[in-house]
């Protein structure tokens, strides 16, 4: 029987770790064609094997998002590869500065926030998104069925204190993301945010740095557990990106347990 994505061709980005890899492998498990965009071979080698493993198709590009450079050779190299592009994962999201990359936001006071932390948190989310959002866009639209899902955080919903940098570059994207499915849905491009609460190096190194906040973040889920890269939001980006979810766009979903409701 096929997958729900048969015959389709995705770029993941951020994809050689994490929640891109879990999204990179359910993807293929479901029949598309991946692109497993990451700013290291080796984590892209990983996934490959993976893909492999369970029979996908998929090729590696080494983009760094914050390069527009990049980001148009990623474009061309899987429409030359592939022929077409039909679903567009912006995952990849930097921390810390350009000369020293952090694994997960370093929070301090607005006063206080560096400016070079400001500059790359905006430059690798909402600018690398709406960049490979333009360069993709022509390809989506001959697609029909053009699918684009970024990500987003609650802690940019809520304003969490100490995280200014990227809470302002999340919603950026959540802004950004919406405007594009209202321009973009007479082509048939849905436009979706994911904002998850999934077990990654990002999490692991809060939960080392801030011990007893992550417990008490954990227990602010009604699941009481962090959610799986690939059972969890890898299974609702597959959704998404599918026919069933044909008619939803412009909208949030919250991949969190249920740590973050609003009406």
């Amino acid at each position: 029987m096929a997958g729900s994505l048969q015959g389709r061709t995705a770029i993941v980005t951020g994809s050689g770790r994490c929640i891109g890899r879990g999204i990179a492998v359910e993807m293929a498990k479901e029949g598309a064609r991946v692109v497993v965009a990451s700013r290291s071979q080796d984590s892209i080698d990983e996934t490959l094997r993976e893909i492999g493993n369970h029979g996908g198709e998929a090729i590696g590009i080494v983009c760094d998002v914050g390069s527009h450079a990049d980001i148009r050779a990623t474009v061309a190299t899987t429409v030359e590869t592939f022929g077409g592009l039909d679903i567009l994962v912006n995952n990849a999201q930097g921390h810390g500065t350009q000369e020293q990359p952090a694994a997960t936001p370093i929070f301090s006071p607005l006063e206080d926030f560096r400016d070079g932390e400001w500059d790359f948190a905006i430059q690798t989310g909402p600018t690398a998104t709406y960049r490979f959002m333009k360069a993709a866009f022509p390809y989506l639209r001959a697609s029909g069925r053009g699918r684009i899902v970024n990500f987003a955080s609650a802690l940019g919903m809520r304003g969490g204190a100490g995280s200014a940098a990227y809470n302002a570059a999340k919603e950026a994207i959540r802004a950004l993301t919406r405007t594009a499915a209202s321009e973009w849905g007479q082509y048939g491009i849905t436009c979706n945010i994911v904002s998850p609460a999934i077990e990654t190096d990002s999490l692991r190194a809060y939960v080392d740095q801030y011990p007893e906040e992550a417990a008490a973040a954990v227990l602010g889920i009604p699941m009481r557990r962090w959610g799986d890269a690939r059972k969890d939001s890898g299974r609702v980006v597959v959704f998404i990106a599918g026919d069933d979810a044909s008619y939803l766009t412009g909208m949030t979903f919250m991949v969190d347990g249920g740590k973050f409701m609003a009406p």
